[in-house]
């Protein structure tokens, strides 16, 4: 009996496995330096249409601050972060990225510069 219930249990799991939606391409990244502020980046979205979003975790006092947002190397967009609680952020809206693309940002202020790059997952369903 016990052999039983342990197989379709087992049979199960892929069921529910498959049943779930297309996975999303989300992806972070941060400078890693254990004192002091860091710079992250966010992108949100899939395969080639994603938004971008730079964070600045504990940037003292500033209230806003410049960001920059560059793509494979080039100065794309700059954009006034402005403060979320303790970090400053903001969010480029969704934007044919491509994919590969080496995606970074910068702050007016600090000398950080965090980059993800977007990748192809094609039409996931698991």
């Amino acid at each position: 009996m016990r052999k039983t219930i342990c197989w379709g249990a087992a049979l199960a799991l892929p069921l529910i496995v498959t049943s779930a939606g297309p996975a999303a391409a989300d992806a972070s990244a941060c400078t890693h330096h254990f004192s002091g502020p860091q710079i992250c980046i966010r992108l949100e979205g899939k395969n080639h249409q994603n938004s971008v979003t730079g964070i600045w975790t504990n940037p003292g006092n500033v209230k806003s601050r410049a960001v920059t947002l560059h793509w494979n190397g080039t100065h794309f967009s700059t954009a006034t972060a402005q403060r979320v609680g303790k970090t400053l952020s903001y969010t480029w809206p969704a934007m044919d990225t491509g994919t590969n693309t080496k995606l970074c940002v910068t702050f007016k202020g600090s000398s950080r510069m965090a980059c993800e790059t977007t990748q192809y997952i094609g039409d996931r369903t698991f």
